[in-house]
């Protein structure tokens, strides 16, 4: 017990939102400090890791062959084992460069609809990256924590998370999840749907990184005031040479109607599965968006109408769920064992 006491006064505790599409690192006493690309380059064949983060995002897409850039999450869980704990490993140190003896404790943000193995999976590539003590905390409840909803009263707060790889749905009260659904469709998929969409309606391929450019500049989920143009260049698929389109954001709008039609559903499906009381309280307060997906154009709009429930966004829907996580770590013990996963493991 002493042991551990020191360790956690010459350790820098973190919380770690490991996301598909982004990682956010948080220190306890000093906030947000790390935001890259969850992107990991190796050299093709070999263990050996070129660059991680913003290094590797540069790289996605115009490696040489002997180059391979990965991304080790999907659908918010891990892909690639190995990958992803070098991918942390190479975090941790760069967030604890100064204390490179001492192990940190480390919270990390899962989705809620998760498998006790892809849990496992989590916990042993932080403990294998340097972690004394793993938690782990479901993004929903990080989320809430985040945007500042009062989840310990009696009281409905419904949270709507939408990130790269999932989109999580939950209904919290009581410092707990009454009613929740994990959804594995989120800004990879809406990236997915508009490279299929141009490869179907103009036979040219193009890369992630396009596509996501194309979702940024002009994605919508609702109708826009004033609609919008872009040009795009990707490969012919008859000629195989290099290609320049214009492109329109209803059109960019309607590849993207099946993923957020999903999103749609679940929200839905949810309130329709929410106790009466509860629902009251939504109804009053509204529902709560996060993620950065949840930023596309008209998604309120969206889910307003098709809910006629209040939509608000949170004050920066990008880094809820960490510094929901941070929050935690910053309180006391009891705090962390009301909403980690599993902490008969710990305590």
């Amino acid at each position: 017990m002493i042991f551990d006491f020191l360790m956690g006064l010459f350790s820098n505790d973190m919380a770690i939102d490991l996301g598909t599409a982004t990682t956010l690192v948080y220190v306890k006493g000093e906030g947000i400090v790390l935001r890259e690309p969850s992107i990991v380059a190796v050299q093709k064949g070999t263990d050996n890791v070129l660059a991680v983060g913003n290094e590797a995002k540069a790289m996605l897409g115009r490696t040489p062959g002997s180059i391979v850039a990965i991304r080790p999450m999907r659908d918010g869980v891990i892909a690639d084992f190995e990958v992803t704990e070098r991918m942390l490993r190479h975090f941790i140190t760069k967030v604890h460069n100064r204390r490179a003896m001492v192990k940190p404790r480390i919270i990390i943000c899962i989705p809620s609809g998760v498998t006790e193995v892809e849990k496992r999976a989590v916990r042993d590539s932080a403990e294998q990256a340097g972690a004394r003590d793993v938690y782990l905390i479901e993004e929903p409840m990080a989320a809430a924590i985040g945007a500042g909803l009062p989840i310990d009263e009696p009281s409905g707060n419904m949270i709507v998370d939408i990130g790269g790889g999932t989109t999580e749905v939950a209904v919290i009260s009581l410092g707990g999840i009454v009613y929740g659904r994990s959804l594995r469709v989120g800004g990879d998929e809406l990236d997915e749907a508009i490279i299929n969409y141009i490869k179907r309606a103009y036979n040219v391929l193009i890369g992630e990184r396009t596509a996501e450019a194309v979702k940024i500049k002009m994605g919508s989920a609702y109708p826009l005031k004033q609609e919008m143009e872009m040009e795009v260049k990707g490969r012919d698929l008859v000629t195989g040479l290099p290609k320049t389109l214009e492109i329109t954001s209803e059109e960019i709008r309607g590849s993207l109607e099946e993923p957020i039609s999903a999103i749609v559903e679940t929200i839905k499906m949810t309130l329709e599965r929410t106790p009466p009381e509860l629902a009251a309280d939504i109804v009053d307060r509204g529902i709560i968006l996060a993620g950065g997906t949840s930023q596309l154009r008209g998604m309120d709009i969206r889910l307003r109408e098709a809910t006629g429930v209040p939509v608000n966004q949170a004050e920066d829907p990008t880094t809820c769920v960490v510094l929901g996580s941070g929050k935690v770590l910053e309180e006391s013990i009891e705090v962390l064992k009301k909403v980690v996963v599993g902490e008969k493991d710990y305590f």
